[in-house]
């Protein structure tokens, strides 16, 4: 096992060293505009040299006085009113007659007699809504309206999504500027597949449709028919009320299911078939070396991990084997499941671990059973806060600078508020809101090297679902140095475009 390495993100971070320079020997005198060294003492002037100095000073004010007529005739020709032909006439000053150049219209200076071409001018609107990670923003009035205004298209990719523990379905309404619940009328499962297909998943691992208790005070959103054309969302209309007073529960993919007995153990403890089986790990060959990382199952094709797992200039697709549905850590690089691409979130900093955040797509579909299954993506508006007891789980170190375990192990951790992890005596400020903090301030129980990328999962309404992918920490296991994790919920939307685009 000495040949597998923990890939180790930031698990020691060092001061800067303070360089100063020795004094020199030799200062030299450096003068400055507010030092000038006195002049040498010159000779008297000759004669001759006078008199050059009085030309030279006739000259130059002949000089100024010729740019000050040309100056004066500039500024009057500007100021001088425009001929109010109709070729000239672009804008009307009102109801005055003066005519001023499309220009000079909301250029800072009153060219019109009361202003009106300054008071006239329509301030742009504030950004509403923001294009991924682009940058760029839009009106809400802009998105889902069928024509793509986002450089990456996310103002039309982004128009269904699932809310809550109870995977309610919502559509955005561009003229509401909100999200509405979409009413059950007329729904079916051939509704539920497309929807599941706009968000990013398979038509292939959708499980079902259901309904809730209908309670919005907004609005719905109710289909024009059961039979849909396109996208979801463009064969919605706003309603008022939902005659069925049902809302739509929508399960893209079987999720979150394990076998594992809900106890609350603290420290590690060796897993069982079936606990964690969203659980994978992946060696990545640099050389003649390997590395270990961990990550979670999604679809049957998608792998949740870290950024700082694949981050570097070996990240090839071919680079990497995935071993799914063990409980074992091997060493035998060539039977592990091929990768076909490798995403990592274009916002990653290795420098900060912000947006620690990464996908691996399998070439070939995992085949799910009872010790294979995916985890659950987490939904907006999942009721989640400090103290919610989370579970991480992997093959890393079982002490800091000790041994890689064997087998997969898995420990109890509570979420810790970032108020608390950006503390002085805790992380210092150096939390973000990609990032989200678990463990005992105590110390103890954490992850450790060879950990990365892997699951820190919760237990919902029956269902366990992805909070975060283990990211980094000071050393493991530290007092006042819980584990970090990116945090899932903020990367949902490039997680999903990703699918869009590759195909989930």
């Amino acid at each position: 096992m000495e040949c597998i390495k923990p890939i180790e993100p930031n698990a020691y971070k060092h001061s800067p060293t303070s360089i100063v320079p020795s004094e020199p020997n030799n200062i030299q005198t450096v003068y400055t505009i507010d030092s000038t060294p006195p002049d040498p003492k010159k000779e008297d002037e000759t004669w001759r040299m006078a008199r050059r100095k009085k030309i030279a000073w006739i000259f130059s004010s002949v000089c100024m006085l010729i740019a000050a007529a040309i100056i004066i005739a500039v500024l009057a020709s500007r100021y001088a009113p425009l001929p109010t032909t109709r070729s000239n006439c672009e804008k009307a000053c009102g109801t005055n007659g003066k005519c001023v150049l499309s220009s000079q219209w909301c250029d800072g200076v009153s060219d019109c007699p009361n202003g009106e071409d300054e008071t006239s001018c329509v301030a742009p609107k504030a950004c509403q809504a923001s294009c991924g990670s682009s940058g760029v923003c839009v009106l809400f009035s802009q998105w889902c309206d069928g024509i793509s205004h986002c450089p990456n298209g996310e103002d039309e990719k982004t128009c269904v999504r699932l809310y809550g523990p109870s995977f309610q379905l919502q559509a955005f309404s561009p003229e509401k500027a909100t999200w509405l619940p979409v009413c059950y009328d007329k729904w079916n499962d051939n509704s539920g597949k497309s929807a599941c297909n706009d968000i990013g998943y398979s038509t292939s691992s959708y499980y079902q449709s259901s309904q809730l208790l209908a309670s919005s005070s907004s609005g719905y959103f109710t289909l024009q028919s059961s039979t849909l054309t396109g996208k979801l969302y463009r064969n919605l209309n706003y309603s008022a009320t939902c005659a069925s007073e049902n809302m739509v529960s929508l399960r893209c993919i079987n999720c979150g299911l394990s076998t594992k007995v809900d106890s609350r153990i603290v420290g590690g403890t060796v897993a069982s078939a079936g606990d964690w089986p969203w659980q994978v790990y992946f060696l990545k060959l640099v050389g003649t070396n390997l590395y270990l990382c961990g990550g979670s199952i999604i679809t049957p094709y998608w792998i949740v991990t870290a950024a700082h797992c694949v981050y570097g200039s070996t990240s090839t697709p071919s680079a990497f084997r995935v071993f799914a549905g063990t409980l074992s850590l091997q060493n035998y690089y060539y039977t592990g499941a091929l990768v076909e691409r490798v995403l990592m979130h274009p916002n990653y900093a290795s420098s900060t671990q912000i947006y620690d955040v990464a996908l691996l797509k399998l070439t070939t579909a995992l085949v799910f059973t009872n010790n294979l299954r995916p985890v659950c993506l987490p939904n907006v508006g999942m009721p989640w806060a400090a103290g919610q007891p989370c579970w991480i789980s992997g093959w890393g170190t079982t002490s800091e600078g000790g041994n890689l375990s064997p087998t997969l192990k898995a420990a109890s951790v509570p979420l810790i508020s970032s108020t608390i992890c950006n503390q002085a005596s805790v992380y210092g400020g150096a939390i973000s809101s990609t990032m989200i903090c678990a463990g005992y301030l105590s110390g103890g129980t954490d992850t450790c090297q060879g950990d990365s990328g892997g699951p820190l999962v919760t237990k919902t309404n029956s269902l366990w679902w992805l909070v975060g992918d283990t990211s980094w920490g000071y050393g493991c296991a530290r007092a006042n140095k819980p584990g970090v994790y990116g945090n899932t919920m903020l990367f949902l939307e490039w997680i999903y475009s990703q699918m869009q685009t590759y195909g989930g």
